[in-house]
C-alpha cells in the first residue's frame, strides 16, 4: 500500500474529493484535505491520481448535472420582462462576443467553489458551462449577466433601449472588475 500512495502524493476518494496522503498504516490511509481537516480511508476506498485519471470520470458529469440544479438557475430574483432579457443577452453577444461565455464559466466557477469541488475547477469546460447557462431562462441569464457586471440586471437592460455606445460603455465599466481573470479567460482553450 506505501508504494501506492507514497506520503504526499494526492489520492481521490470515490465521491472525486482530492487528499493528500500523510501516513499509510496497514491498509489505513491517513490524509488531509484541502482545507486541512485530517482524515482517514482504508486503502481499498481511494484512487491515486493515475487510477483517477484512467478511469471514465463520471463525477464530472455528476457536477455538470448539479450546475444545473443550483440555486442560482432556479430562481430570477428581481422581476424582469422576458423580451428585454432576450434584446440584452442578444445585444451583450453581438457587442462582447466572449462576455457571456465568460459569465457562464464564472457562475459555474463559483458553484463549484460554494460546494467545495475546488479541484474539478481547472477541468471545467466552458463549452458545457455555456450549455447550462443557455438552458436556463432569460431572465436568470440577464440577472447573472448583470451580477457579474456588479449591476442590476433591469438597469442593463435599459441601457438596450439606449443604443450600443451606452450598453458597451456598462459592460466595459462593469467587465474593469474582471480584467484579469476575464483575460486569463481568453487564454484559456475553448473545450
Amino acid at each position: 500500500m506505501t508504494s501506492r500512495f507514497p506520503p504526499g502524493s494526492i489520492v481521490y476518494a470515490r465521491d472525486g474529493r482530492s487528499y493528500t496522503v500523510e501516513v499509510v498504516d496497514g491498509g489505513t490511509v491517513y490524509c488531509t484535505a484541502s482545507n486541512g481537516v485530517e482524515t482517514e480511508f482504508p486503502g481499498h476506498s481511494l484512487l491515486s491520481e493515475s487510477e483517477w485519471a484512467a478511469q471514465s470520470d463520471g463525477r464530472r458529469d455528476v457536477s455538470y448535472s448539479r450546475l444545473k440544479q443550483a440555486r442560482v438557475y432556479a430562481a430570477s430574483g428581481e422581476k424582469l420582462d422576458r423580451g428585454a432579457a432576450e434584446d440584452l443577452l442578444a445585444k451583450t453577444e453581438r457587442l462582447s462576443p466572449s462576455l457571456l461565455d465568460f459569465t457562464a464559466f464564472t457562475v459555474a466557477e463559483q458553484i463549484l467553489t460554494e460546494n467545495g469541488d475546488y479541484d474539478l475547477v481547472s477541468g471545467l469546460s466552458i463549452i458545457k458551462a455555456r450549455q447550462i447557462f443557455d438552458e436556463a431562462k432569460p431572465e436568470i441569464r440577464a440577472r447573472l449577466l448583470a451580477s457579474i457586471l456588479g449591476t442590476r440586471a433591469d438597469t442593463l437592460s435599459s441601457a438596450v433601449k439606449l443604443g450600443d455606445n451606452l450598453l458597451r460603455a456598462m459592460l466595459d465599466k462593469g467587465l474593469e472588475a474582471h480584467t484579469v481573470s476575464f483575460e486569463d479567460f481568453l487564454d484559456r482553450p475553448r473545450r
